[in-house]
Protein backbone atom coordinates (compact mmCIF):
# COMPACT_ATOMS: atom_id res chain seq x y z
CA UNK A 1 0.00 0.00 0.00
CA UNK A 2 1.56 3.29 -1.12
CA UNK A 3 0.53 6.85 0.91
CA UNK A 4 3.71 8.70 1.33
CA UNK A 5 5.10 8.60 5.00
CA UNK A 6 3.68 5.93 6.48
CA UNK A 7 2.88 6.07 10.28
CA UNK A 8 4.76 2.79 10.98
CA UNK A 9 7.45 0.82 8.60
CA UNK A 10 8.12 -2.65 9.68
CA UNK A 11 10.94 -4.33 7.88
CA UNK A 12 11.86 -7.99 7.96
CA UNK A 13 11.42 -7.29 12.41
CA UNK A 14 12.62 -10.86 13.96
CA UNK A 15 12.43 -10.64 17.99
CA UNK A 16 13.08 -13.56 20.26
CA UNK A 17 12.66 -13.65 24.04
CA UNK A 18 15.97 -14.41 25.72
CA UNK A 19 17.49 -14.86 22.34
CA UNK A 20 16.16 -18.08 22.26
CA UNK A 21 12.04 -18.27 21.83
CA UNK A 22 11.20 -16.39 19.00
CA UNK A 23 7.90 -14.07 18.77
CA UNK A 24 7.91 -12.90 15.69
CA UNK A 25 9.65 -14.11 12.32
CA UNK A 26 10.78 -11.58 9.40
CA UNK A 27 7.35 -9.30 9.65
CA UNK A 28 7.31 -6.88 6.95
CA UNK A 29 4.11 -4.40 6.83
CA UNK A 30 3.63 -0.45 6.48
CA UNK A 31 0.94 1.26 8.40
CA UNK A 32 -0.58 4.54 6.74
CA UNK A 33 -2.41 7.43 8.40
CA UNK A 34 -5.99 6.91 9.20
CA UNK A 35 -5.85 3.23 8.96
CA UNK A 36 -7.56 1.08 11.06
CA UNK A 37 -5.59 -1.94 11.34
CA UNK A 38 -6.85 -5.71 12.41
CA UNK A 39 -3.85 -8.33 14.01
CA UNK A 40 -5.22 -11.80 13.70
CA UNK A 41 -3.71 -15.04 14.87
CA UNK A 42 -3.62 -17.55 17.57
CA UNK A 43 -2.60 -17.30 20.91
CA UNK A 44 1.24 -16.86 21.26
CA UNK A 45 1.49 -16.05 17.55
CA UNK A 46 3.27 -12.54 18.42
CA UNK A 47 0.45 -10.24 18.05
CA UNK A 48 0.96 -8.71 21.53
CA UNK A 49 4.76 -8.34 21.01
CA UNK A 50 3.91 -6.56 17.85
CA UNK A 51 2.10 -3.91 19.52
CA UNK A 52 5.34 -3.54 22.22
CA UNK A 53 7.31 -3.06 19.51
CA UNK A 54 5.01 -0.38 17.90
CA UNK A 55 4.49 1.48 21.08
CA UNK A 56 8.40 1.27 21.94
CA UNK A 57 8.32 -1.29 24.67
CA UNK A 58 10.23 -3.39 22.89
CA UNK A 59 12.35 -3.39 20.21
CA UNK A 60 13.48 -6.14 17.21
CA UNK A 61 16.18 -8.69 17.74
CA UNK A 62 16.35 -8.33 13.73
CA UNK A 63 15.26 -5.86 11.17
CA UNK A 64 13.70 -2.53 11.40
CA UNK A 65 10.76 -0.69 12.73
CA UNK A 66 10.42 2.67 12.09
CA UNK A 67 7.70 5.41 13.59
CA UNK A 68 7.20 8.99 11.83
CA UNK A 69 10.07 8.68 9.83
CA UNK A 70 12.87 7.41 12.55
CA UNK A 71 14.05 4.37 12.92
CA UNK A 72 13.41 2.94 16.77
CA UNK A 73 16.04 2.34 18.90
CA UNK A 74 16.54 2.08 22.79
CA UNK A 75 19.13 4.93 21.99
CA UNK A 76 16.60 7.20 20.79
CA UNK A 77 13.97 7.28 22.96
CA UNK A 78 16.38 8.24 25.69
CA UNK A 79 16.48 11.50 24.56
CA UNK A 80 13.64 13.13 26.36
CA UNK A 81 12.64 15.34 23.82
CA UNK A 82 12.01 12.81 20.88
CA UNK A 83 10.57 10.21 23.99
CA UNK A 84 7.90 12.83 24.84
CA UNK A 85 6.61 13.57 21.67
CA UNK A 86 6.59 9.63 20.32
CA UNK A 87 4.64 8.83 23.80
CA UNK A 88 2.23 12.08 22.92
CA UNK A 89 1.44 10.68 19.30
CA UNK A 90 1.30 7.04 20.63
CA UNK A 91 -1.05 5.51 23.09
CA UNK A 92 -1.63 1.90 24.18
CA UNK A 93 -4.78 -0.07 25.82
CA UNK A 94 -3.41 -2.78 27.50
CA UNK A 95 -5.68 -5.79 27.57
CA UNK A 96 -5.04 -6.20 31.19
CA UNK A 97 -6.62 -2.83 32.48
CA UNK A 98 -5.11 -3.63 36.03
CA UNK A 99 -1.97 -3.26 34.87
CA UNK A 100 -2.63 -0.07 33.03
CA UNK A 101 -4.47 1.56 36.46
CA UNK A 102 -2.91 2.70 39.38
CA UNK A 103 -3.86 6.19 41.04
CA UNK A 104 -6.50 6.93 43.99
CA UNK A 105 -9.10 7.87 41.93
CA UNK A 106 -10.78 7.89 38.28
CA UNK A 107 -10.24 11.78 37.37
CA UNK A 108 -6.30 11.65 38.62
CA UNK A 109 -5.53 8.51 36.19
CA UNK A 110 -7.21 9.69 33.18
CA UNK A 111 -4.95 13.32 34.28
CA UNK A 112 -1.97 11.35 35.41
CA UNK A 113 -0.56 11.24 31.25
CA UNK A 114 -1.56 14.79 29.50
CA UNK A 115 0.33 15.74 33.69
CA UNK A 116 3.45 13.76 32.39
CA UNK A 117 3.88 15.27 28.93
CA UNK A 118 3.75 18.91 30.46
CA UNK A 119 -0.09 20.28 29.61
CA UNK A 120 -0.59 22.80 32.37
CA UNK A 121 -3.47 21.82 34.89
CA UNK A 122 -6.36 23.98 33.23
CA UNK A 123 -5.75 22.57 30.04
CA UNK A 124 -5.82 19.15 31.27
CA UNK A 125 -8.69 19.34 33.43
CA UNK A 126 -10.57 20.39 30.20
CA UNK A 127 -9.45 17.60 28.46
CA UNK A 128 -10.43 15.08 30.70
CA UNK A 129 -13.58 16.43 31.27
CA UNK A 130 -14.13 16.07 27.94
CA UNK A 131 -13.32 12.18 27.75
CA UNK A 132 -15.19 11.97 30.72
CA UNK A 133 -18.06 13.46 28.65
CA UNK A 134 -17.25 11.45 25.27
CA UNK A 135 -16.96 8.02 27.10
CA UNK A 136 -20.15 8.72 29.57
CA UNK A 137 -18.46 8.31 32.57
CA UNK A 138 -18.38 11.32 34.61
CA UNK A 139 -20.03 10.06 37.18
CA UNK A 140 -16.81 7.49 38.08
CA UNK A 141 -14.77 10.17 38.40
CA UNK A 142 -14.38 10.32 42.52
CA UNK A 143 -13.90 6.78 42.47
CA UNK A 144 -11.21 4.86 42.98
CA UNK A 145 -10.47 2.62 39.74
CA UNK A 146 -10.13 -0.78 41.56
CA UNK A 147 -13.48 -0.60 42.39
CA UNK A 148 -14.81 -0.64 39.14
CA UNK A 149 -16.23 -3.40 37.16
CA UNK A 150 -13.84 -4.57 34.15
CA UNK A 151 -16.10 -2.74 31.33
CA UNK A 152 -15.72 -0.09 33.38
CA UNK A 153 -11.79 -0.13 34.16
CA UNK A 154 -11.51 -0.41 30.48
CA UNK A 155 -13.42 3.19 29.78
CA UNK A 156 -11.06 4.54 32.05
CA UNK A 157 -7.73 3.25 30.56
CA UNK A 158 -9.36 4.16 27.04
CA UNK A 159 -9.97 7.76 28.78
CA UNK A 160 -6.16 8.12 30.07
CA UNK A 161 -4.72 7.58 26.77
CA UNK A 162 -7.32 9.78 24.35
CA UNK A 163 -6.81 12.33 26.97
CA UNK A 164 -3.44 12.90 25.06
CA UNK A 165 -5.22 13.25 21.72
CA UNK A 166 -2.61 10.86 20.23
CA UNK A 167 -2.24 10.00 16.57
CA UNK A 168 -2.15 6.49 16.84
CA UNK A 169 -3.88 4.19 19.56
CA UNK A 170 -2.85 0.78 19.90
CA UNK A 171 -5.93 -1.96 21.31
CA UNK A 172 -4.73 -5.43 22.96
CA UNK A 173 -7.54 -7.57 22.87
CA UNK A 174 -9.84 -5.02 23.46
CA UNK A 175 -13.52 -6.51 23.76
CA UNK A 176 -11.36 -9.92 26.09
CA UNK A 177 -14.45 -10.33 28.98
CA UNK A 178 -16.51 -7.65 28.02
CA UNK A 179 -20.50 -8.00 28.13
CA UNK A 180 -22.16 -7.79 24.70
CA UNK A 181 -23.39 -4.15 25.46
CA UNK A 182 -19.87 -2.99 26.00
CA UNK A 183 -18.37 -5.11 23.57
CA UNK A 184 -21.06 -3.22 20.97
CA UNK A 185 -19.99 0.17 22.85
CA UNK A 186 -16.26 -0.49 21.94
CA UNK A 187 -16.55 -1.58 18.54
CA UNK A 188 -18.43 1.95 17.85
CA UNK A 189 -16.17 3.58 19.55
CA UNK A 190 -13.20 2.15 17.42
CA UNK A 191 -14.81 2.88 14.44
CA UNK A 192 -15.46 6.95 15.15
CA UNK A 193 -11.86 7.19 16.19
CA UNK A 194 -11.07 6.10 12.76
CA UNK A 195 -13.55 8.16 11.26
CA UNK A 196 -12.22 11.16 13.30
CA UNK A 197 -8.78 10.56 12.06
CA UNK A 198 -7.17 8.51 14.36
CA UNK A 199 -5.10 5.59 13.23
CA UNK A 200 -5.70 2.20 15.08
CA UNK A 201 -4.02 -1.05 15.54
CA UNK A 202 -6.24 -3.70 16.97
CA UNK A 203 -4.99 -7.45 17.84
CA UNK A 204 -7.69 -9.43 18.46
CA UNK A 205 -9.74 -12.96 18.17
CA UNK A 206 -13.26 -11.36 18.14
CA UNK A 207 -13.58 -12.04 14.42
CA UNK A 208 -17.31 -10.87 14.50
CA UNK A 209 -16.38 -7.37 15.41
CA UNK A 210 -13.19 -7.03 13.10
CA UNK A 211 -14.97 -6.46 10.19
CA UNK A 212 -16.74 -3.32 11.12
CA UNK A 213 -13.49 -2.25 13.39
CA UNK A 214 -11.18 -2.23 10.80
CA UNK A 215 -10.19 -1.19 6.97
CA UNK A 216 -7.35 -3.78 7.17
CA UNK A 217 -6.28 -6.88 8.73
CA UNK A 218 -2.88 -8.82 9.30
CA UNK A 219 -2.80 -12.42 9.63
CA UNK A 220 -0.55 -14.43 11.64
CA UNK A 221 0.67 -17.85 11.56
CA UNK A 222 1.84 -19.96 14.72
CA UNK A 223 5.06 -20.30 13.00
CA UNK A 224 5.04 -16.55 14.20
CA UNK A 225 5.04 -15.05 10.22
CA UNK A 226 2.94 -13.03 8.59
CA UNK A 227 0.87 -15.08 6.49
CA UNK A 228 -2.02 -12.63 4.75
CA UNK A 229 -2.43 -9.03 4.45
CA UNK A 230 -5.87 -7.35 2.97
CA UNK A 231 -9.19 -6.57 3.31
CA UNK A 232 -10.92 -7.97 6.41
CA UNK A 233 -14.09 -9.19 4.56
CA UNK A 234 -11.78 -11.33 2.29
CA UNK A 235 -9.36 -12.81 4.82
CA UNK A 236 -12.79 -14.05 7.06
CA UNK A 237 -14.00 -15.32 4.35
CA UNK A 238 -11.10 -17.63 3.46
CA UNK A 239 -12.03 -20.89 5.89
CA UNK A 240 -8.73 -22.44 4.59
CA UNK A 241 -6.37 -19.50 6.39
CA UNK A 242 -8.33 -19.52 9.61
CA UNK A 243 -8.32 -22.89 9.75
CA UNK A 244 -4.17 -23.29 9.17
CA UNK A 245 -3.84 -20.48 11.53
CA UNK A 246 -5.70 -21.98 14.20
CA UNK A 247 -8.63 -18.64 14.20
CA UNK A 248 -11.56 -21.70 14.06
CA UNK A 249 -12.24 -25.28 14.27
CA UNK A 250 -13.27 -27.13 11.42
CA UNK A 251 -16.90 -27.47 12.78
CA UNK A 252 -17.07 -23.15 13.12
CA UNK A 253 -19.33 -22.02 10.80
CA UNK A 254 -18.82 -18.48 9.48
CA UNK A 255 -21.09 -15.43 9.71
CA UNK A 256 -23.85 -15.12 7.16
CA UNK A 257 -21.79 -14.02 3.92
CA UNK A 258 -18.93 -15.76 3.84
CA UNK A 259 -17.61 -17.14 1.12
CA UNK A 260 -14.38 -19.98 -0.08
CA UNK A 261 -12.40 -16.98 -1.64
CA UNK A 262 -8.92 -17.05 -0.99
CA UNK A 263 -6.73 -14.40 0.59
CA UNK A 264 -2.95 -13.47 -1.61
CA UNK A 265 -0.10 -14.03 0.61
CA UNK A 266 1.25 -11.28 2.33
CA UNK A 267 4.74 -10.36 0.50
CA UNK A 268 7.46 -8.07 2.46
CA UNK A 269 7.68 -4.79 1.68
CA UNK A 270 10.75 -2.91 1.28
CA UNK A 271 11.00 0.46 3.45
CA UNK A 272 10.51 3.78 1.88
Amino acid sequence: MSCGEPVFLCDTVGFSYLDRFPALIDVSFRLCPGERLALLGANGCGKSTLLKILDGLAFPSTGTFTAFGHPMTEELLEDEAFSAGFRARVGFVFQNSDAQLFSSTVRDEIAFGALQLGLSREETLTRSRDVLAMLGIEDLSDRAPFQLSGGQKRKVAIASVLVMNPDVVLFDEPTAALDPRTQHWLTELLVQLGEAGKTIVVASHDLEAIEEIATRALVFGEDHRLVADGPPRELLADRDLLLAVNLIHSQTRLPSGSGTRKASPSQPMAPA
